[in-house]
């Protein structure tokens, strides 16, 4: 229980289809007296309460688990030392995946509860092969790609009470008829951790700053940096670019190189990317019976799907999209789609640019 209207109207709906449930709040930050600013955030103090007065109203025990220390390893360590390489990670993927439904459910699974239900908006449905990962109902509120990294042992013991609601607003007026304080509480975004929302400031305390050189796709020097790490592929703003380029169109940054602190701009048509490949890779559910199938994929949490087609080997996925994606880094997750479910997702570790140099 996050001590949001999402996992507030979750317990509600688990506690009266006449499960036994028990109301947790995980605390993920070190700093005890961590404070809410407006949407910013999440578990903090004040969210804590929150998700107390519902357990409370709904009648149903309620304990706080400190997973601050793994939360900090595998979740907030593995964001700087991604950051570190060059790459760009989505921290909330890796907190589902390491921490709710890693740490919490095996938790749960030693003390004897048999699933974890959250406020997340995805379904689970009974497939030939198995249980199978799918999208929501409500399309805009769609939260299967942050689920993406979830197994089939994991989809065993997971229950999603909203996730054939047709809409947000309907959760939210179900909350107020429950007389949860929570209904109109915002949605949190940004970085749970960066609360302020300066991502580049707090990297640059975590990782440091060495100034280096910002060049074009053919290696000329056209400016300089403060710090590799505060820049991101697909990035416009605070280039700083001392020579213009040749046409006089802005240029994007397409590439950034930790190991020489060099970050490379071109131009916005640059960014097209014709394949992506990982070797870290998993299968939400029953994995696929062939080694070369027509899929989606999505590279963010809102993009648009993507018709692609996945070769799957020992080694990785790779996936070659009818049209190029616009923008994709390292470290960033792929999630492959046929249909609405998910299939399964791959960390992508390089691309090839549809546009060639020159």
């Amino acid at each position: 229980m996050s001590g949001g209207v999402d996992s507030a109207v979750a317990a509600a709906r688990a506690v009266e289809a006449g499960h036994d449930v028990v109301g947790v709040h995980l605390a993920l930050s070190r700093a005890g007296g961590t404070l809410r600013t407006g949407s910013r955030g999440c578990c903090t103090i004040e969210d804590a309460l929150d998700a107390r007065r519902v357990a409370d109203l709904l009648g149903i025990p309620f304990y706080v688990w400190d997973f601050s220390e793994r939360f900090r390893d595998d979740v907030i360590e593995d964001f700087i030392s991604e950051y570190r390489a060059g790459r760009t990670p989505n921290p909330c993927l890796r907190c589902n995946e390491k921490i709710k439904f890693a740490a919490l459910l095996e938790r749960a699974l030693e003390l004897g509860f048999d699933a974890v239900c959250t406020g997340h908006y995805a379904t689970l449905v009974d497939g030939d092969g198995g249980l199978e990962l799918h999208r929501a109902s409500d399309s805009a509120k769609d939260q299967s790609y942050v689920l993406g990294v979830l197994n089939a042992q994991q989809l065993a013991h997971t229950y999603f009470p909203l996730g054939s609601t047709p809409s947000k607003a309907i959760v939210r007026a179900e909350a107020a008829e429950r007389g949860i304080s929570v209904a109109q509480k915002p949605d949190s975004h940004d970085i749970c951790f960066i609360p302020d929302g300066d991502t580049r400031g707090w990297l640059a305390e975590k990782v440091g700053a060495e100034t280096g050189d910002v060049v074009d796709r053919t290696g000329a020097v056209v400016g300089t940096h403060e710090g590799a790490h505060a820049f991101t592929v697909g990035q416009r703003r605070g280039l700083r670019l001392g020579v213009p380029a040749a046409d006089g169109k802005p240029r994007f940054v397409l590439e950034v190189r930790p190991v020489t602190n060099t970050v490379v701009v071109g131009p916005k048509e640059a960014l097209a990317i014709a394949e992506i490949s990982g070797e870290r890779f998993s299968w939400a559910g029953p994995a696929p019976l062939a080694s070369e199938f027509a899929c989606e994929v999505q590279i963010r949490a809102h993009a648009d799907p993507v018709p692609a087609t996945a070769f799957v080997t020992d080694e990785g996925v790779r996936v070659v999209p009818e049209h190029p994606l616009d923008g994709v880094a390292p470290g960033q997750s792929a999630v492959i789609y046929v249909g609405t479910r998910v299939l399964g997702q791959f960390t992508i570790d390089t691309t090839v640019s549809a546009v060639p140099v020159g």
